[in-house]
């Protein structure tokens, strides 16, 4: 089956909620061994998502994990491929955006929006991409989720914009050095995705909901469940030959 991750180990950054847990669940009912991570003080959520799984049938494991710091990424990295034995597959979600014009950005705001999405999100990557090059079998398969914001700007998000934007450039800069290695890097995009975090802006900004409306051909919102659908296939055989692409999940968005 095209589709199937039976028998492989996947780390999920950020996966207390929202895509990360979409993608738990989809990768797990795909046959994979998940390790959620959440921030150290939302382990609660993470163990929520690990009963979701299991109660589909799944394996799951939590383990904390802060990305602003480079010795919790590498304690976290070392315990999920002690746990599930290899780390073949890798969606690297943990995110965060502060929404503020451009003369209103301050240098705190941009710091911790480019740590957390950029500078974050790069040294998980290394440090599984580690794991993965080193393992035997070697090889695996990495997603990191960016956004139509790395591909096209918008109001309010000059910060995310410029960490999601890096971070598919620098999805491809993992590509072409670890091709080698049998590791595929590739970039999801989501537009606006519908949920419960999401729904309560929309329902008192009425003004951004129509304008998220026009931008999008098919309007409406994604679902967490097509965002990780999108994820799912990139990490599978069936995308075996594709790597360093990145993605959109718009309905349309980036094709005006």
């Amino acid at each position: 089956m095209p589709f199937s991750l039976a028998g492989q180990s996947a780390l999920i950054t950020g996966a207390g909620s929202g895509l990360g847990r979409a993608a738990a669940l989809a990768l797990a009912e795909a046959g994979a061994t998940i390790v959620v991570t959440e921030l150290p003080d939302r382990l609660e959520a993470a163990a929520e998502t690990v009963a979701l799984v299991e109660a589909a049938g799944g394996q799951a494991t939590a383990l904390p994990l802060e990305v602003l710091d480079l010795t919790s990424i590498e304690t976290c990295v070392r315990d999920a491929a002690a746990v599930a034995g290899r780390l073949d597959l890798l969606v690297n979600n943990a995110g965060t955006a502060i929404r503020k014009r451009v003369f209103d950005v301050t240098e705190e705001d941009w710091d911790r929006v480019l740590d957390v999405n950029l500078k974050g999100a790069f040294f998980v990557a290394q440090a599984v991409g580690r794991v993965m090059r080193d393992q035997t079998p070697r090889g695996g398969a990495i997603v990191n989720v960016a956004s139509i914001m790395g591909l096209a700007g918008y109001w309010d998000r000059a910060a995310y914009c410029a960490s999601k934007a890096g971070m598919i450039n620098v999805t491809r800069v993992m590509a072409i050095e670890w091709a080698e290695h049998g590791i595929r890097v590739n970039a999801v995009c989501p537009t606006f995705v519908d949920t419960p975090l999401t729904r309560p802006i929309f329902a008192a900004n009425p003004a951004f909901a129509a304008d998220v409306m026009d931008r999008t051909p098919m309007r409406r919102l994604a679902t967490p469940e097509e965002v990780a659908a999108a994820t799912l296939y990139l990490l599978s055989p069936a995308a075996g030959m594709t790597t360093g692409h990145a993605l959109p999940v718009d309905g349309g968005w980036t094709a005006w």
